[in-house]
């Protein structure tokens, strides 16, 4: 059932636009048949295309991250960002955006280009999880690991915020723009990147599947029954930090899909086995960001909403509403 919604919602998600193009041409031109009007066959081969498969990647990846992160700490209020790995992202993207005016021009000429702002999202993210990788090897306690990855994120946001202090409106601006999130900048050589990420990312989580479940009962538990805490922990972290990282460089900081879709999936699959909550999570979180995009393009206009935006302004009620009328199940 949710397969079958997920392709409800890819063909919603590909047939509305500023530019209204019937459904039967639509299908005609996925199947690799000639449209009426080469315009429109640009139009779907080159922008909706991408950027529907860029929302399945992205609504996948950050879920499946929020699952990790929910189970790691056992705490319902963990996302894909806690590790501050998102954090450094944006850091690395500030230092080249908002530190143009300081910097000389080879930074400045990267900035204007997505693959330099990809790189720098990448470097940033990398240089965060490898600290908190390090820092990890000597800490036994997994909270511990979770503050630490809360003050990355506090300390790379004072950076930031000293960094746009003393930049240009210009490059304000630009940075702005870019923690607004986007699904439809990025080539086919970057979906290629991103999808390879996150079928790594899922074949890695498949081989740490019982040792998740046995964690949900206790960290004590999970080693009497034989688990490498340490082992299933750093490879909980490579995986999410790789996600976030990957994500966040190639479509900007995207709020309220990893932490919300996990506890939406329970609530529907009522279940925590991953067997089954893994697949569900990351069709569902696609799902939820296909119909975020198609909200985001606003049907029949030439304006599109930030997609950071509407993924919390009309995810967040649904949440609440959700877990207010199912209180006593969940």
């Amino acid at each position: 059932m949710l397969l079958c919604l997920l392709g409800v919602a890819f063909l919603i998600n590909i047939s509305l636009g500023s530019v209204d193009i019937p459904l039967e041409d639509i299908v005609k031109i996925l199947f690799g048949n000639d449209s009426i009007k080469g315009s429109w066959q640009d139009i779907i081969l080159d922008f909706r295309l991408p950027k529907s498969i860029t929302a399945i990647l992205v609504g996948s990846g950050l879920s499946i991250s929020g699952l990790l992160m929910q189970t790691l700490f056992r705490n319902p209020l963990a996302g894909p960002f806690v590790l501050g790995i998102s954090s450094g992202a944006s850091l690395g993207v500030a230092i080249l955006i908002l530190g143009t005016s300081t910097f000389a021009g080879a930074a400045a000429t990267l900035s204007i280009s997505n693959i330099g702002i990809a790189l720098a999202a990448s470097l940033g993210a990398f240089f965060v999880l490898s600290v908190v990788m390090l820092v990890a090897r000597n800490i036994k306690n997994t909270m511990s690991i979770l503050i630490i990855g809360l003050m990355f994120g506090s300390f790379t946001a004072a950076i930031i915020s000293i960094l746009a202090y003393f930049s240009s409106a210009e490059s304000l601006q630009q940075y702005v723009f870019w923690t607004f999130g986007s699904l439809g900048n990025l080539a086919w050589s970057e979906i290629l990147i991103l999808l390879f990420v996150t079928v790594l990312s899922l074949g890695l989580v498949i081989t740490i599947i019982k040792p998740l479940n046995s964690l949900l009962l206790g960290e004590n538990y999970a080693v009497s029954l034989g688990v490498n805490l340490k082992k299933t922990r750093n490879l909980t972290m490579v995986v999410t930090g790789l996600l976030t990282g990957v994500i966040t460089a190639f479509s900007g900081p995207i709020a309220f899909i990893g932490l919300a879709v996990p506890h939406l999936t329970k609530l529907i699959i009522k279940t925590s086995d991953h067997k089954i909550i893994l697949p569900a999570v990351s069709i569902i979180g696609a799902i939820i960001m296909l119909f975020s995009d198609t909200i985001a393009q606003l049907p029949t206009s030439e304006y599109t909403l930030p997609i950071n935006a509407v993924t919390s302004l009309f995810g967040a009620p649904v949440v609440i509403w959700l877990l207010i009328r199912k209180r006593n199940s969940y």
